[in-house]
């Protein structure tokens, strides 16, 4: 593919051939980034010709992806979810402006869908038949919401802590799907034995370069709906560490553009148990394990498989990292909710409670621009939902109890 130039190791700058290599690195086994001509895509495209493109999904960027062509695409659109501003929010904290992009907009109600398409699309492309994934649940039901009608059978492996909701999905979807009765890292280790096994197609995150590719079209969409402008900076929270380097190399590749005139600085969210990117950050850069554990299933990871990576973005950024507690990612789910209608899922909430923290740290300060990255939809895990709000009122069909309840709690004026 002539607009690729090469995939480049993370981790010791290893050069493979793109159409040689699907996964890691054959010197280190370190991950593998996609490096494009930019020479060849600026004769190619324009930020005009993008402005003007009708096609609202992550496909208008077919140029900046690697893939030959927009022959055989899955089916669910995927992408240009909406940007919300909260003035209420930012005038609150201190802040220039505050932006929300809700990913729990997409297909199977997660920003993982775009990896998976561009994964999906680019196992049609092979001839592939089976693609399979490690997943704590959404980047599985992800994959199985966005291969059906394809004709591609998916396998997914998830941990047997998975939640019901995620479950769920993935049956309706058609997956065949393995519990694995240990962790997430013990999942994602039997799915890259299987897929060498059985010679499935991997879509495993910090595993197949392509996750990166996909999950980089949400920089290119924020770009795009603050009129060719990057934030000062933008809040993600982070598991294995895929989606934070996904969103570095989207701003990248529209700066070597010339599309934006700057770059943003990264701000990682972690729960404090599962920050292993943020004490890499921090400390000498190596990532060590950690318990993994929180109720924030999407980012509960021990040894985060691109975590060289995100350590990597966020320095580029000049960024900055906080850890949050499962009690301040709860309030936050609620908080978020009554205050912008956003209803996000603890791992996604966990941006929106590290954008209070590091507000309070002084990593965001007074006159900033931010953008925070809301990655999955609440409806996913409803049982840590209901922990975040109260019980609902239960009566009598009787007026007389309505009004006893209506005085008790004063809801006549509001509660």
């Amino acid at each position: 593919m002539r607009k690729i130039k090469m995939l480049q190791c993370a981790d010791c700058g290893k050069e493979h051939d793109f159409d040689d290599n699907d996964y890691d690195c054959t010197s280190c086994g370190g991950n593998l980034h996609v490096i494009y001509n930019y020479n060849l895509l600026k004769k190619r495209v324009t930020y005009r010709e993008l402005e003007n493109n009708r096609n609202r999904s992550i496909w208008r960027y077919m140029d900046f992806l690697p893939l030959s062509s927009g022959k055989k695409l899955p089916v669910p659109e995927v992408g240009f979810t909406p940007l919300y501003r909260s003035e209420v929010i930012a005038e609150r904290l201190g802040i220039e402006s505050l932006h929300i992009k809700d990913e729990g907009r997409n297909p199977s109600a997660s920003l993982k869908d775009r990896a998976s398409a561009v994964v999906v699309a680019r196992a049609l492309e092979l001839g592939h038949k089976i693609v399979t994934t490690a997943s704590t649940g959404n980047a599985a039901s992800s994959l199985a919401c966005v291969a059906a009608g394809t004709g591609i059978k998916t396998i997914i492996f998830v941990p047997k802590t998975a939640p019901a909701p995620k479950i769920a999905q993935l049956l309706v979807f058609g997956a065949t799907v393995i519990m694995v009765d240990g962790s997430y890292d013990d999942a994602f280790d039997l799915c890259v034995q299987a897929s060498q096994e059985y010679g499935w197609y991997n879509r495993s995150t910090g595993y197949n370069p392509l996750t990166r590719e996909g999950k980089k079209t949400c920089a290119y969409e924020i770009c795009q709906q603050l009129d060719w402008e990057a934030p000062d900076k933008v809040v993600v929270p982070v598991g294995d560490g895929n989606i934070i380097s996904g969103l570095w190399k989207g701003f990248i590749d529209f700066h070597k553009m010339g599309f934006i005139e700057k770059l943003p600085k990264l701000v990682a969210v972690q729960a404090e148990h599962s920050d292993a990117v943020k004490k890499a950050f921090e400390g000498d850069g190596e990532i060590k394990p950690v318990s993994g554990k929180t109720i924030a299933d999407s980012i509960s990871v021990s040894l985060p498989r691109d975590g060289v990576s995100a350590v990597m973005s966020i320095k580029d950024s000049q960024g900055a990292a906080v850890s949050v507690s499962d009690r301040e990612i709860l309030n936050a789910v609620g908080e978020l909710g009554r205050e912008t209608g956003v209803f996000a899922e603890p791992a996604a909430a966990a941006a929106f409670a590290g954008l209070k923290k590091a507000v309070k740290e002084g990593k965001i300060e007074d006159g900033d621009t931010v953008t925070i990255i809301i990655t999955g939809n609440g409806l996913k895990d409803i049982n840590s939902a209901m922990k975040a709000t109260g019980k609902p009122h239960l009566i009598k069909p009787e007026i007389g109890a309505l009004k006893e309840l209506v005085g008790k709690h004063n809801l006549a004026n509001g509660g």
